[in-house]
């Protein structure tokens, strides 16, 4: 009698395993066909760039980005409740477009396609002339000394590798040349830097991002140049050393101006207190439309109310969605949301980051303890049905990294990378280079997860 009544709760227990499993293989195909069908994340990309474009931390066009998107996510989508949340933010300008030439004895004058990078202060009234040493990464510096890098400009000419399969593994290793590149090379005595443009391939358009001064050092001009040009200069630099730069740039750093993160919030149904968030940053740079970085991961956000509301889900956890300010250059946002999360003792459970472009949808990655990395892994397969097969820990976002002290699984958004780097900081990173149907999969795949997370939590 008791063997069977083992037996029989045994097949109980995996007739309600497959039952549910079952269900929730149904539910995701629903989510992903009103994603294809009935999505408006695509439609509202187009106007976000369409309407405001590039739109910097403490812009006006970062104004208008916070109005546009409080007012998509109350009248288009099923949020519960919408509201903005103040956070102070830094105001950098780039004034004039910059300029910059070289002039080689033999080959004559070439112009270089050159941006700003972002917080660099501007060059001397009437531009900087000065000769260039290059360098191939950052550890050269210390190698050539004062002796021969004082007075000069510094030109970082270090390529991301192209024989990484994950680009942005390639990004990390690069960008340390821009980011902290123009304080150490003032430590040696440089008068500014030039930054071989963070690409794998070649281009004429210069990628600008984020640098960070050191306060031991002076502040020099900093400013990226196109692969292109750097491949030709380093060219020039080989045969004749001595040739100088002249630039010019007019930015400057402002006093910090009042900016907003815009929160839509699903009420959960059963465990409200339970709270699992996703979202992209609104701030962008200013010189594309900031379509890929990261308009898509903003309305992919959004669409996760709009899938729901059209398929009349009610998730059993409350969801929120946030539109990050400043993480270009601050990650201001993302601090001030984790900072009012604990002085409100929210229990937040999990939150995704999707801020690598609206390609086609790979996977995932998360920074979380080993219960709930087993929890993740078990839904892998309910994706492969479509293509959706990289599970891997490690990763999250820089926006919801804030929050991991406070026991938050940090889920990162992984789309097909090879791309990316294309347009990433680029005057070319415009609406009209996005695919729709990969920006749908994307927010497909994205809310199928969070309707995971929402109805079983960890």
């Amino acid at each position: 009698m008791i063997k069977n009544l083992s037996v029989l709760i045994l097949f109980s227990l995996n007739y309600i395993i497959c039952f549910s499993q079952s269900n929730d293989s149904i539910t995701i195909a629903h989510i992903y066909h009103a994603a294809l069908t009935k999505g408006q994340c695509y439609e509202n990309l187009g106007q976000l760039c369409a309407k405001v474009g590039g739109r910097l931390s403490g812009s006006p066009q970062a104004n208008k980005a916070v109005e546009l998107m409080e007012h998509l996510m109350k009248e288009q989508h099923g949020f519960d409740s919408v509201w903005l949340q103040p956070v102070m933010v830094p105001h950098w300008v780039r004034g004039k477009k910059e300029s910059a030439a070289v002039f080689h004895p033999h080959l004559g004058y070439m112009k270089l396609n050159i941006i700003a990078l972002g917080g660099s202060v501007a060059t001397p009234e009437g531009g900087l002339k000065a000769e260039i040493v290059m360098v191939d990464s950052v550890a050269d510096l210390a190698k050539l000394g004062e002796e021969k890098i004082k007075g000069k400009i510094v030109f970082f000419n270090r390529p991301m590798d192209p024989a990484k399969i994950f680009t942005f593994e390639a990004y990390g290793g690069a960008v340390d040349q821009r980011w902290a590149g123009p304080s150490i090379a003032a430590k040696y005595g440089a008068v500014g830097t030039i930054c071989r443009s963070m690409e794998v391939g070649l281009s004429d358009h210069p990628h600008t991002g984020a640098m960070r001064y050191d306060s031991l050092y002076n502040k020099i001009p900093c400013a990226a140049i196109s692969t292109n040009d750097a491949e030709k200069l380093s060219k020039w630099l080989r045969t004749s050393p001595n040739i100088k730069l002249h630039m010019q740039m007019h930015c400057e750093t402002l006093p910090d101006v009042l900016s907003y993160n815009v929160v839509g919030e699903i009420k959960g149904t059963e465990k409200p207190q339970e709270m699992i968030i996703v979202g992209g940053h609104l701030d962008s740079w200013d010189n594309g439309d900031g379509a890929q970085d990261d308009g898509a991961g903003c309305v992919q956000s959004m669409e996760v109310a709009n899938i729901y509301k059209h398929l009349n889900l009610k998730p059993k956890r409350t969801i929120r969605v946030v539109l990050f300010m400043n993480e270009e250059n601050g990650l201001r946002g993302g601090r001030k949301y984790a900072e009012l999360a604990k002085e409100n003792k929210e229990k937040h459970i999990a939150a995704i980051e999707t801020d690598e472009g609206g390609f086609t949808p790979r996977g995932f990655n998360a920074t979380c303890d080993s219960s709930q990395w087993k929890v993740l892994y078990s839904w892998a397969h309910l994706f492969k049905p479509y293509w959706v097969n990289e599970w891997q820990t490690g990763g999250g976002g820089a926006d919801i990294g804030p929050l991991r002290d406070q026991g938050v699984a940090l889920i990162g958004f992984i789309p097909d990378p090879q791309r990316y780097f294309d347009f990433h900081h680029t005057d070319i990173d415009q609406f009209k280079y996005v695919n729709k149907r990969e920006l749908e999969l994307g927010s497909a795949t994205i809310s199928s997860l969070i309707w995971l997370l929402s109805e079983y939590g960890f």
